[in-house]
């Protein structure tokens, strides 16, 4: 059997950790099983579903690598089919209209709630013979007798009771087909092997598998995911931080660390923490997915970034650091290649959002901090810069080796010790007390820079 799996967002907000997730692990197994996986915008709520949505879910994917075969496939532009799929049950008796009004369907629903039921429709309408004036909705006839079992691929054999399904609504009155209805003709026309998502949608499977059995259909395997929590072991949400997989992007991490991070909550393989994409799908296996739900650590997720900052090719995390240059106005094209700045800083750098941010003085202007320069750029050091900026001058080669050796000369010429030399001249260069190793900042500089900005210091001293 060839595997085909799916990731099926709904475009009502932005694509959310639990659902990069999902995403990842129907990607994983599409990849390992050598199989397909196809991308589907569920945009059938057209009150709450945006443009703006629909986007950011595509550059989320983009991001985070995850190219799909198939897709995207929109709902919206289905709708003909799905009308087709609903006559046809209509025809064979195993949908229905149902007429009844909401005053009605809201006065039985009181109604079981004062006497400890369970509210459901009570099958009014499911034997009408002809048609009634008014509008209606179009119910499934689902099967009121019997189990509907399945052998969910994480959490084991489930069963459910057709006694306790109600006859969903697979139309609305306004001729709008429901989510029920749409993923199992979806599924159905999509030849899906796998459906893999969140356990919310467990009380969903057993009305989606009788829909498919009525249509004639072989349902697919299911595997539910557990729901990710915070940290204080509440469902997952803003209050506990970023939950938007492009904020994490924004707030400075790697895809492939945010993807690492992710895959190992709730999947594990031993007691290895971190993968190579290529060691994710050669390892990959869904019996590996825990049915406990899986608390996020944002010092865990920070831990694995600075790992791949530090490990990736300087070139790979140079392009994100562009990005994050580009969003502070930092015009890079005049000064040193980003890839310098990821070694000199990745050490130093928790996000590639701190990396921008404390290496913004490689271009451009620098900003002074203030207490700073009251304490490292006093008259007291003007013959401390004079000495540097001079031997800088007449200084052949602009390495870090010979810029090293010129501190060092000027420390044993004035009689003090390096931090009194090195102090003075990385706030007169950076504007700031803390940068990498001082013939680090030189070499990147460049001579004329360093030069201009030390001539610039000695006026403050002054």
């Amino acid at each position: 059997m060839s595997v085909i799996t799916r990731f099926a967002p709904s475009p009502t907000g932005y694509l959310h950790v639990g659902g990069a997730r999902t995403a990842l692990y129907c990607w994983l197994y599409a990849r390992k099983m050598q199989g397909k996986f196809i991308l589907r915008v569920e945009d059938t709520d057209t009150e709450r579903s945006t443009q703006e949505s629909v986007d950011a879910i595509l550059d989320a994917m983009q991001w985070l690598d995850l190219h799909y075969d198939e897709g995207p496939y929109y709902q919206t532009q289905r709708f003909d089919r799905y009308r087709a799929t609903c006559d046809q049950l209509l025809q064979e008796g195993k949908a229905y209209r149902c007429y009844c009004s909401k005053e009605r369907l809201e006065n039985l629903r009181n109604t079981q709630i004062e006497n400890k039921e369970k509210p459901r429709y009570d099958g009014h309408c499911r034997d009408l013979q002809e048609a009634q004036a008014g509008s209606y909705v179009v119910r499934f006839r689902n099967p009121v007798l019997g189990i509907v079992e399945f052998d969910d691929l994480i959490r084991g054999k489930l069963s459910f009771s057709n006694a306790e399904l109600d006859d969903l609504i697979i139309v609305r009155s306004d001729g709008v087909p429901t989510y029920n209805f749409t993923v199992v003709v979806d599924d159905l026309d999509m030849k899906i092997t796998h459906v893999i998502r969140g356990d919310d949608h467990i009380n969903n499977t057993p009305r989606q598998i009788n829909i498919l059995k009525a249509l004639g259909a072989t349902p697919p395997l299911y595997a539910h995911v557990s729901m990710i929590l915070g940290s204080d072991g509440k469902r997952l949400s803003k209050r506990h931080g970023a939950v938007s997989v492009m904020q994490y992007r924004e707030d400075g991490f790697l895809p492939e660390a945010l993807l690492n991070y992710l895959v190992r909550l709730g999947w594990s393989h031993g007691d290895q923490e971190i993968f190579s994409r290529e060691e994710l799908v050669n390892l990959f296996d869904l019996r590996g997915v825990n049915k406990a739900p899986a608390a996020f650590n944002m010092e865990k997720l920070i831990w694995l970034n600075q790992h791949y900052m530090k490990t990736s090719s300087p070139e790979h995390v140079a392009k994100e650091l562009a990005w994050h240059m580009q969003r502070l106005g930092v015009d890079t094209t005049q000064g040193p290649p980003l890839t310098e700045i990821v070694q000199a800083q990745a050490e130093r750098s928790k996000t590639l959002k701190e990396m921008a941010e404390k290496s913004h003085y490689f271009y451009g202007a620098v900003h002074f901090n203030d207490e700073a320069t009251k304490k490292h750029l006093t008259a007291n050091e003007i013959p401390t810069l004079t000495m540097l900026r001079d031997e800088f001058t007449q200084l052949a080669t602009w390495t870090k080796e010979p810029l090293h050796q010129v501190i060092l000369n000027v420390s044993e010429k004035l009689g003090v010790k390096l931090g009194k030399i090195a102090q003075p001249l990385r706030v007169a260069l950076t504007g700031d007390t803390v940068s990498p190793p001082m013939d680090v900042t030189l070499a990147l500089l460049g001579r004329e820079t360093t030069l201009s900005r030390i001539n610039s210091a000695l006026i403050l001293c002054g």
